[in-house]
């Protein structure tokens, strides 16, 4: 059951899914849509789902109703339909997703140290850590200077 994103605890569960591109201006209103519903309809489970930065798929799930395997299944096979539909990839999350000024930019791992070694980006260029457990650490900790996440190791 869809709920608001303010009602959800900070322990609630975060489910980040990242686009291979950015989500085009006509394709935005269609795919608010299709999670709006897909939210709307998941009875059981008390959750919302968010686009940032049109290019990632948020999801936020209670902790008071957690999913279980079936429902994650269902998850994923939600995403991955959109998938299918929307012509992109959003189950890789391998990839390092960082700003470059007002734009996010996805780079594959041997890409951004390339950018490294050139001096593209430093340890205070912003990535995202799409591995964050919980809303708290979605709020907090998914946005961070690359030298403090988990791409630190590459400097």
């Amino acid at each position: 059951m869809k709920v608001t994103y303010e009602s959800l605890a900070d322990g609630s569960r975060i489910f980040i899914y990242p686009a291979s591109r950015k989500f085009y201006s006509e394709e935005l209103p269609v795919i608010q849509l299709r999670l709006q519903e897909f939210c709307e309809a998941f009875d059981g489970v008390d959750l919302t789902c968010k686009i940032d930065y049109d290019r990632f798929l948020v999801f936020i799930i209670s902790e008071q109703t957690p999913l279980d395997l079936d429902q994650q299944n269902v998850l994923v096979g939600f995403v991955q339909d959109l998938e299918k539909e929307f012509d992109l990839v959003l189950l890789d999350k391998v990839n390092v997703f960082f700003k470059q000024g007002q734009y996010v930019q996805l780079k594959e791992i041997p890409e951004f140290k390339k950018l490294i070694r050139n001096r593209g980006v430093s340890k205070k260029t912003i990535v995202f850590d799409l591995m964050v457990n919980n809303k708290y650490e979605y709020e907090h900790y998914s946005e961070v200077p690359a030298g403090e996440s988990w791409v630190s190791h590459f400097f």
